[in-house]
């Protein structure tokens, strides 16, 4: 079985892989530092010895980048079973207090590249075998997120794309499955920002170890949306019931609260 991971060197991106390593799948893993992919090689084959690791340092918004692995591939005769959109990234801040480049470097990454490997991946896959294809979403797809409101799109369109084509290739012997999380904790700033949540953040949080394991679990199963914990999936059934208008009027005031315990000055949303 062989998968290929994006994101690779992120928290969930490495529970991700630990969990495909412990399967005893072959692993490709995607991701700009080289030196985080190494020590996440070194860790994964020193746990699982008889797991064999691929690691590539890509720039994923780069055509020539990702051309050049999918050659390197290519060249080697190896065909994926199994594709992890696992990268992305998120600029914490109001939208007047971003660049435009931050802003639409978030949907470069978040879906631009996304579409381009996924659709490339798809086209080389071995077409007598199942496929299982995941996309990371989030629970803020569900909702208009003031103050988020280019990553919470960004994350809508990959709810959306990944809804569509879970019908659409179900004929073609492909799984899709968008994940959407709330808040994980998987660096110290994520910790700084859940905790400023409050109440809220201990309740929407979700273990990237159990998210990882049923999020591969279901997917092969023909799941198509997989929301973590009870909690979160009683708040995007609010989602599809409240006014869209009640909804981002009450998150901006919760988030405006939060985001002012732990960005900086500068980037803290205007009253």
């Amino acid at each position: 079985m062989n998968v290929l991971i994006t994101g690779a060197a992120g928290g969930l991106g490495r529970a991700v892989s630990m969990e495909c390593a412990r399967r005893g799948y072959t692993l490709f893993l995607l991701d700009l530092p080289p030196l985080a992919l190494s020590r996440i090689k070194w860790g994964i084959e020193h746990k699982y010895p008889s797991v064999k690791v691929n690691i590539f340092s890509c720039d994923l918004t780069d055509n020539n980048a990702v051309a050049s692995f999918l050659e390197e591939t290519d060249r080697s005769g190896v065909c994926f079973d199994m594709l992890f959109n696992v990268a992305g990234i998120e600029f914490e801040g109001a939208f007047l207090n971003r660049s435009s480049e931050e802003l639409v470097k978030i949907v470069s990454v978040n879906d631009a590249a996304v579409v381009r490997l996924t659709h490339s991946v798809l086209m080389r896959r071995n077409r007598s075998n199942a496929f299982t294809l995941v996309f990371i979403s989030s629970l803020a797809a569900l909702f208009p997120m003031p103050l988020k409101a280019t990553y919470g799109a960004s994350k809508k369109f990959i709810l959306d794309i990944s809804t569509a084509l879970h019908y659409e290739l179900k004929e073609h012997n492909i799984n899709v499955m968008s994940v959407c999380p709330a808040g994980m904790i998987t660096t110290q700033e994520n910790l700084t920002a859940n905790n400023a949540q409050g109440i809220y953040g201990e309740l929407t949080y979700n273990r990237i170890e159990v998210v990882s394991r049923k999020m591969i679990d279901l997917a092969k199963k023909g799941k198509c949306v997989y929301i973590p914990g009870s909690i979160n999936r009683f708040l995007a059934f609010l989602g599809k019931i409240l006014p869209s208008s009640f909804a981002a009027k009450y998150i901006l005031s919760r988030w405006k609260k939060a985001q002012s315990k732990w960005l900086t000055k500068a980037d803290r949303p205007k009253n």
